[in-house]
């Protein structure tokens, strides 16, 4: 199978036993690979209601057919279990090198099941694939596990826990190359639950054979000088470069979402970054546009930050300061842990305090008050060594609220922190919220630049629900196919389907259709629901949002007056995607999209 290496590693960790499968081609071409891959194992091979840290819950680790071909973009990797943050579908995507590696050393993905009685990692060189003893790095951080087994193996590329998700963090994200992040969901956790530390990786060829090169490569010369143009912004300004877009159109949500501007804009944009703290940009594999970051904090050199840390450390929390949004960024990655929630769990920390829930000798730490730069960089550590409160707050924002009893303070869907983008002004972002399947997530379905470019060029406003179910669902379903291949969003955000198909073609041989292509993405999403029913029971009950986004308007800016109108967009979206009136895909919709 070209593009495809056509092999499974599967790892039993009671048994602690190696073996490798074919990968079907039925499975491939109906659903990818990547994120397509990993709901179809977990429906086939998990009970639903299975315990999400226990032995029987297993990890679907995937790369995509377009990962290690001559692919712009395509470097990324999804990690697929249940949750144990909602106990839904986890799905979590991440770039850097590792994707590509798992692919020179032989493999499309890896099935993780049981649990091991001591800590292991897995080395992966071609045909050798070992379970070793991880006694030596149980405990450490990301940097300190990569430069271990990085010496110890020579130049393999390390997927790895931090401290976090050995204690079982339900923020706790999956690291690789000590700084990329599958971030969200909890699946560090998971990780962590079955004793499995790292996956070290090792190349044994780095030519991946496709089935028409020439074609492939005529694509690639072809897309080089578009993507580019198209993502100048992510190449001179990072992924930060998004931020007074949002902060000038009045959604970006501060002090836990009760305001939507950051008023000191100029000290935490782009422009500020590259002045005082950039020291170079950073690629994923194959990526032209090196939207990563290399910044200096003082006489320290730290790999961050993203858009998403800037909000969730600074103005979320009050602060107005790079500084300490990059050292807590850091923080983050050495413990393993999801950027978004952390600082939104302190920001719901800091508003619990502020309204008294709180109290002074609950603190074991800095001031849970607004604007404390100490605070962002204190809890991080104390929640990934889930020390006193930080213990509480390990869980995220919607336990600890819920625990002093205002859960209503948790800005969260499906318990999963939302970022930084508030969906009062921006009525089908919140329904892409509400119905993402993992939970309060804006890569899912991205319509947030949609929205704005077309108020700005006077289209649909973002501020009317017009036709923003088909937005959300074109959106969502496109997504799922990305992920799937293996390519980076921003790389595929202009990208037509079109254009998808044919480097898949070119790639594999497997000669789809667009719209095959298109119903692989709305059969995995389907499918991704499906699990998410039948084992934490999700219905229109849970395709909700804050109550804040659905009753306080907006009181201030360009999105004076605005709350999210929900309640008038889901039965549309639920019609328009085949549903029942209660979110659950009917028999019929199950039957048309062939999921077994």
């Amino acid at each position: 199978m070209e593009g495809y290496r056509g092999k499974i590693i599967r790892v039993n960790l009671t048994k602690l036993s190696c073996s490798v499968e074919n990968l079907d081609p039925e499975v491939a071409k109906k659903y990818i690979g990547g994120r397509g891959f990993g709901i179809k194992v977990l429906l086939d091979e998990v009970d639903p209601q299975v315990d999400p840290l226990s032995p029987e819950n297993k990890i679907i680790i995937a790369s995509g057919p377009l990962v290690g071909a001559k692919v712009l973009c395509a470097s990324r990797y999804m990690v697929v279990t249940k949750s144990p943050l909602n106990n839904g579908i986890a799905h979590s995507n991440s770039g850097g090198q590792w994707s590509a590696e798992l692919k020179f050393a032989g493999y499309d993905a890896i099935i993780i099941e049981g649990k091991a009685e001591k800590p292991v990692y897995l080395y992966i060189e071609g045909d050798k694939i070992q379970l070793l003893d991880a006694a030596d790095i149980w405990g450490k951080v990301s940097s300190e596990t990569t430069d271990y087994l990085t010496q110890k193996h020579g130049g393999c590329k390390v997927l790895n826990i931090g401290p976090a998700g050995e204690k079982l963090s339900k923020m706790a994200s999956v690291i690789n190359d000590k700084h990329r992040a599958a971030g969200r969901c909890g699946t560090g956790a998971v990780m962590g639950s079955k004793n499995l530390k790292a996956i070290a990786v090792k190349a044994v060829s780095r030519k991946l054979p496709v089935a028409d090169e020439e074609a492939l490569d005529k694509i690639y010369k072809e897309l080089l000088p578009f993507i580019r143009k198209d993502g100048v912004s992510y190449t001179n300004n990072g992924t930060l470069g998004i931020f007074n877009l949002i902060n000038e159109n009045g959604v970006f949500p501060t002090h836990n979402y009760q305001n939507v501007i950051c008023d000191e804009a100029d000290k935490i944009d782009s422009r500020a970054l590259n002045e005082h703290f950039l020291v170079k940009k950073e690629a994923c594999f194959r990526c032209p546009l090196a939207c990563g970051r290399v910044s200096k904090v003082g006489d320290n050199v730290y790999a961050a930050p993203e858009y998403e840390a800037v909000w969730a450390f600074g103005p979320n929390c009050g602060v107005n300061d790079l500084g300490p949004t990059i050292v807590a960024s850091h923080l983050c990655n050495e413990y393993g842990l999801d950027i978004i929630s952390t600082g939104a769990t302190i920001a719901a920390a800091m508003e619990l305090y502020q309204r008294g829930f709180i109290k002074d000798e609950e603190v074991n730490g800095p001031a849970l008050v607004w604007g404390n730069k100490e605070a962002v960089t204190g809890w991080v550590e104390l929640i990934g060594k889930r020390e006193g409160l930080g213990d509480k707050m390990a869980n995220g924002s919607y336990e600890l609220c819920e625990s002093y009893g205002a859960p209503d303070y948790s800005m969260t869907v499906k318990k999963l922190e939302m970022p930084a983008y508030d969906a009062r002004g921006l009525q089908g972002q919140g329904l892409s919220y509400a119905t993402a399947n993992r939970g309060g997530c804006h890569v899912t379905g991205n319509v947030i630049v949609r929205e704005i470019m077309s108020t700005i060029q006077g289209g649909v406003s973002r501020t009317s629900t017009e036709n923003k179910e088909e937005w959300v669902i074109s959106g969502q379903d496109k997504k799922a196919a990305v992920d799937s291949l293996g390519l980076c969003g921003f790389g595929a955000k202009s990208l037509t389907t079109e254009k998808l198909v044919d480097m898949y073609n070119a790639a594999t041989g497997l000669g789809i259709t667009v719209e095959e292509l298109l119903e692989a993405g709305t059969r995995i999403y389907n499918a991704e629901r499906l699990f998410s029913v039948r084992s934490a029971g999700y219905s229109s009950k849970d395709d909700r949002l804050p109550k804040r986004l659905l009753e306080e308007p907006i009181k201030r800016g360009p999105s004076t007056g605005q709350y999210n109108r929900l309640p008038e967009m889901l039965p549309k979206y639920y019609a328009a995607r085949g549903w029942d009136q209660n979110g659950v895909p009917t028999a019929a919709k199950i039957k048309e999209l062939g999921i077994e």
